[in-house]
């Protein structure tokens, strides 16, 4: 069993010390060598091991020593070895003891006096102390602050021992004559701090005798002030009001750590308008004042909370927590944008937008490591700004688009999303968006990115002059046509650029048309041998050539069906608007040729990789449609297209709504419940602060809000029985699981008929857990129960167990031990996670990051797609973020044929009639644990012939523990029966 110490000492077990060796060193001269030997003595008592012999030695050799290192470890030395036998007196030989701390209680060195004090507040035994007590009284009237305030923290641990009020009964009175007249600030707090603890009464009356001079007193003990009140107003709620007159002027006090914790005792204690409001602005002064990052983090979480409570007071502080972005830190701008989102209203919408935008061109004058991320958050920001209030969108969207060709893609495609979205909500800003989108389309350089801009071209190029002004934009970023060349001399000219290269070592193929002896035409191929080794193909940059042939050139074909695509619904909408059928079949004629030479481009030799088939089908299908094109099919490009993107707007922004409906607080009051009418109270004697208080308190019991149902059944499913009902000892284990550790509340019940002596409940676990403490031995009388409380650390979200046993002895026979397994405590894994949302783009980028990759075969008895998905996010505790309503219908197993290996389908909704029959579903869940670990997830799954369900659950994250955990869990779980 180890010993109690205030001292944690290292211990080398490997290079043990003998007795012998650490007893010459003490009876040595040499002061140093004293000091090593008593290190080694007082680590090896540590550790358990008993070194009677060198008591004498330390009394004879180490007691009278001047040396200030001796004397704290011989202090130490004292504190862990035993002073009592096994009856509990005190040892005979502790009397020498006595005498050396009376002798240093009087000792002229201020320094040996304070070390004997403080050692003499972790003595509980009063036969040593009770001699000692006209000496510790004595030092109350030492010169030096250092002895002083030592000796009111001796009186007052004597005063806290069982016999202490016996010992010294006057010291409650001793103390306050002490502090009305002492000057020194830390014995000034550590006399209140003792009438605190020991006489409350008079703490809270010489504080109101005092209070005039509140503020002067120092840090320390208007620390402790606001300690008593906070456990005055616990007791004593009536009194409330006084004490929150003595937190507010405590906030002008020069101690940031003084105004820190007067905001959040005004929180607790208040939840009064006037003391919120005082509360929010101490905590924004902090929050610019501090230059601490983890001081403004802290602070940022306490406003949090008031966001959520008081967000009508909040509102009004909006501007002053927007300018902790001046801190260049990204989660503190992350999490204060986090915070201003939630508290915009149409009064102070403009003014938030404003400070936005100047942040975003803040990002473009600065150099700075993580600008690009910067960014994309305020992109973000000012994306769901402009959603919320739709007239603050003309204000910032042609600023954000010149970020269109961002260096940084993902706060590009944050732009171009926000473009699509703002394009089709505000219909005032269609034309001035799709004139500047038309000009800066060329500064594009993500694909993606131009794929999106793409799509809005296609879609909102209405006029004629916006017609023909996209089809010119890709003609003049695509270049010249064809997109390659072989020369008589076989080399691989870009029809683009001045660069060619030597074909070496392949077979160039060319094809051309040939008609037939019956008239009809057919393709005629002729090849070129040359060597062996396929040619490569100089490229060049996007700054010297335009920015789709560019990235068309790379082996993008994908772009290239996005490009045909919207080539043919700008020509399908110039047959509309341009009367002239000379200029219509002048624009198909360029369009075809444009599909015609990405085609002869992908299925040549030039490139490393061919055409995919999709984009080659997608490709050949607009080749068809402006060939030969019907009214159904001119409906479907130019109509249903927007059509379905209009519903996606549409149910994304129900999501929105079903969810802030969801995180909303609901409170329900009962019928019987007693409510106090205001205006029917009496006013005497109140305050303005403590009569909005009254107010508040009373719409709280209004709206039901102090009464919080606990879930019974649930605290039910965590007991958990660890012995069995025939054992001669009982225990069950009541499980509370915090954030960061685990509490079991062990209950044990002595079943016999004798006394159990020396019970002991022994614990071990696996996993990432830790035990905090050490068990203790108790005694247990017959048909007695025993609450014992175990805590252990929890350091990452894996499934850890916990197991052990309880060993005692009987009163009948000491000599042998009983020993009693108990069932193991398996902890899960959903104790630690909890459903989170993130955007599809970050789905997907931590997809491709994360490296631990969990694989789950579908193994189900449920027949129903639908019915399978529900099931697993309740069994995983995540959030779907497909929509409930809308499924992800792709042709294998949910991975899309444009998604590179390894990626998954794209949560954006599909419409599937989920009334009817579906043969395939895929669906991404997503959790986040308390230790700030993402979970991910994605259920792919498809009804077989024999209509079972069949598929794959992959479950992603950045650490092994939780991608096993949740795979064990889902197997554990998917048969849907349990």
């Amino acid at each position: 069993m180890e010993k109690s110490c205030t001292l944690l000492v290292y211990f080398d077990k490997a290079t043990p010390a003998l007795a012998n060796e650490i007893k010459e060193s003490l009876e040595g001269n040499d002061v140093e060598l004293k000091i090593e030997a008593l290190k080694k003595a007082i680590m090896l008592l540590l550790n358990g091991e008993t070194i009677p012999q060198l008591f004498i030695t330390i009394i004879r050799y180490v007691l009278p020593s001047e040396d200030h290192t001796i004397q704290k470890l011989l202090l130490l030395y004292l504190e862990i070895i035993d002073k009592t036998d096994s009856r509990g007196k005190v040892l005979p030989e502790m009397i020498l003891i006595c005498q050396n701390l009376r002798n240093n209680l009087q000792h002229p060195n201020e320094y040996i006096r304070g070390v004997t004090l403080r050692f003499l507040c972790r003595l509980n035994e009063t036969e040593i102390i009770e001699p000692l007590i006209p000496s510790i009284l004595s030092n109350l009237e030492h010169r030096h602050p250092f002895v002083r305030r030592n000796a009111v923290l001796a009186i007052m641990s004597v005063y806290k021992l069982p016999q202490g009020e016996q010992l010294l009964d006057s010291a409650p009175e001793i103390v306050e004559k002490f502090l009305i007249s002492e000057q020194d600030h830390s014995s000034k707090r550590n006399a209140f701090l003792m009438l605190f603890t020991c006489a409350q009464d008079r703490a809270v009356n010489y504080l109101f005798n005092h209070i005039e001079r509140i503020n002067d007193w120092g840090e320390q003990l208007q620390m402790v002030v606001l300690e008593l009140i906070r456990k005055v107003c616990r007791t004593n709620k009536a009194q409330k009001g006084k004490y929150i007159k003595i937190i507010i002027s405590l906030l002008n006090v020069p101690s940031t750590a003084v105004i820190y914790e007067c905001a959040s005792t005004l929180v607790s204690l208040s939840s009064a308008p006037t003391a919120i409001r005082a509360a929010a602005n101490t905590y924004c002064q902090l929050l610019l004042s501090q230059s601490d990052n983890n001081v403004k983090l802290i602070v940022l979480d306490r406003l949090n909370e008031l966001r959520i409570s008081h967000r009508e007071i909040m509102v009004e502080l909006v501007m002053d927590v927007l300018r902790a972005l001046s801190t260049p830190n990204v989660d503190i701008r992350r999490k204060t944008l986090d915070i201003v989102l939630d508290l915009i209203t149409p009064r102070n919408v403009d003014e938030v937008v404003m400070t936005l935008k100047k942040e975003v061109v803040k990002t473009q004058n600065l150099e700075h490591e993580k600008n690009g991320e910067y960014r994309q958050m305020l992109v973000q920001a000012i994306h769901s700004c402009a959603i919320k209030f739709p007239e603050v969108a003309s204000t910032v969207v042609h600023l954000l688009m010149d970020f269109l060709g961002d260096t940084n893609v993902a706060s590009a495609i944050d732009v171009v999303v926000f473009v699509r979205e703002i394009i089709e909500t505000n219909p005032k800003l269609r034309v001035s968006i799709i004139t500047r989108l038309l000009d800066t389309f060329y500064q594009i350089r993500a694909a993606r990115v131009c794929s999106c801009a793409l799509w809005i071209i296609g879609e909102y190029c209405l006029s004629l002059s916006e017609v023909e002004s996209g089809i010119s934009t890709i003609k003049q970023c695509l270049g010249e046509l064809p997109f390659f060349t072989v020369t008589e001399e076989g080399e691989v000219q870009d029809s683009g650029l001045k660069k060619v290269q030597q074909v070496n070592s392949t077979t160039v193929s060319s094809r051309r048309p040939a008609i037939l002896a019956d008239g009809t035409y057919a393709t005629q191929s002729a090849a070129l041998e040359t060597a062996m080794s396929p040619p490569t193909f100089v490229q060049g940059s996007l700054s010297s050539t335009g920015n789709l042939r560019s990235l068309i050139l790379s082996g993008d074909f994908f772009l290239g069906a996005v490009v045909a695509c919207t080539l043919t619904k700008l020509v399908l909408r110039l047959e509309e608007v341009q009367p002239l059928k000379v200029e219509v079949n002048k624009a198909s004629i360029q369009a075809l040729l444009i599909m015609v030479s990405m085609l002869q481009l992908g299925e040549s030799s030039v490139l490393p990789q061919p055409i995919d088939n999709d984009s080659r089908d997608r490709i050949i299908l607009c080749i068809r449609l402006l060939c030969n094109t019907g009214d159904e099919i001119r409906k479907i490009w130019l109509q249903s297209c927007r059509e379905s993107f209009v519903k996606m707007l549409d149910d994304k922004q129900c999501r929105e709504t079903l969810e802030s409906k969801a995180k909303a607080q609901i409170s329900n009051a009962q019928p019987d419940d007693l409510i106090d009418f205001y205006h029917l109270k009496s006013r005497k004697g109140m305050s303005q602060l403590e009569l909005e208080d009254e107010v508040q308190d009373d719409l709280k019991r209004a709206t039901g809000e102090f009464t919080k149902d606990g879930d019974d059944a649930n605290k039910l499913n965590r007991i958990l029985q660890l012995t069995g009902f025939s054992d001669p000892v009982y225990a069950e284990a009541y499980v509370t699981v915090h954030h960061y550790d685990i509490v079991l509340d062990v209950t044990v019940i002595n079943r016999t008929k004798e006394t159990l002596q020396n019970l002991c409940l022994e614990l071990a676990t696996m996993g990432d857990l830790k035990l905090v403490e050490r068990p203790q031995n108790y005694t247990l009388a017959p048909e007695s129960s025993k609450q014992i409380k175990a805590n252990i650390k929890v350091s990452s979200t894996e499934t850890g167990v916990i197991f052990g046993n309880i060993v005692y002895e009987t009163s009948s026979n000491l000599l042998e031990r009983n020993v009693i397994v108990l069932n193991d405590i398996h902890i899960d894994i959903m104790d630690y996670i909890s459903p989170a949302s993130c955007a599809d783009v970050a789905f997907r980028t931590m997809w491709a990051e994360f490296e631990w990759e969990n694989k789950v075969a579908v193994n189900t008895v449920l027949q129903d797609e639908k019915e399978f998905l529900d099931h697993i996010i309740k069994s995983t505790n995540m959030k779907c973020l497909t929509p409930p309503q809308w499924v992800v219908l792709v042709p294998q197993m949910g991975i899309s044929p444009h998604l590179k290996t390894g990626e998954v389908a794209s949560s954006n909704p599909v419409r599937s009639a989920l009334e009817g029959e579906c043969g395939f579903l895929a669906a991404n869940l997503y959790a986040k644990s308390v230790f700030g670990e993402d979970a991910l997830v994605n259920v792919s799954i498809e009804k077989q012939a024999d209509g079972k369900l069949g598929g794959y659950i992959r479950i992603r994250s950045k650490t092994q523990g939780i991608a096993l955990s949740l795979g064990d869990k889902i197997t554990l779980k998917q048969k849907g029966g349990t």
